[in-house]
């Protein structure tokens, strides 16, 4: 599975993608993770040089209609998604088990919800996902419009950006690709197990109260422990 995403912060996701199961992925070719700024395709008046070399790139306008805040553009968007599919057009035929199948979302508040039916269904359909990470107020329409994007929500609050919920969707979608888990039945969505667990030590003893584990964990009856976990 190949994640592109498209965002004015990729370092934002330097430190999650790096680290544990999403990183030990990311070494063994389980999945592929790429970035593209749109700062880098933003061209004309919205582009100047400074005289000490350094090189700015406004990548959002006032919404026309007025309103608070500003909006991301069209162009550079659609320019770094460009890149995505042209990298994507790139790289198809050197794998010859899977023909390449994109899809392109965007997140937004009022979008589908994101859920585990979701990553399991997409795991199986696509080969490449492109992920757009919005700013400020948003994103001009017209990339929607354009690119024919699938509008994804992770739940009903608004944040920031569009980064944390790209990154939650690589980590769900990453979890259901064989190999990536050490045990791939490790997937909490697969168990039958309440959402209640302990571990050692058998007697907790915390401001000089014990806590003990339920003793039929300790039973060795498996069936009375797979009831327990079941919750009957």
């Amino acid at each position: 599975m190949n994640f592109h995403i498209i965002t004015i912060f990729p370092e934002s996701f330097d430190s999650y993608i790096n680290e544990s199961i999403i990183g030990r992925a990311i070494k063994e070719k389980k999945i592929k993770v790429s970035f593209y700024n749109p700062r880098k395709f933003v061209t004309g008046k919205y582009r100047k040089v400074w005289p000490d070399g350094n090189v700015s790139a406004q990548v959002d306008e006032r919404p026309f209609g007025g309103g608070p805040g500003m909006v991301m553009m069209a162009e550079p968007v659609l320019r770094a998604v460009e890149k995505a599919l042209k990298t994507i057009s790139n790289l198809k035929g050197r794998s010859t088990n899977r023909k390449q199948k994109i899809k392109i979302i965007n997140f937004v508040p009022s979008g589908k919800k994101f859920d585990t039916a979701y990553a399991k269904q997409s795991v199986k359909k696509y080969t490449d996902i492109i992920l757009i990470c919005g700013r400020y107020e948003g994103i001009d329409a017209r990339v929607d419009k354009i690119l024919k994007t699938e509008q994804i929500s992770i739940g009903d609050y608004v944040l920031t950006g569009g980064e944390l919920p790209a990154m939650v969707l690589i980590d769900c979608m990453s979890r259901q690709i064989p190999g990536v888990l050490g045990n791939f039945d490790s997937r909490e969505e697969e168990r039958i197990s309440s959402s209640i667990i302990y571990t050692r030590p058998e007697v907790l003893i915390y401001k000089d109260k014990k806590h003990r584990v339920p003793k039929v964990l300790l039973s060795g009856d498996h069936k009375a422990i797979e009831n327990w976990k079941k919750g009957k």
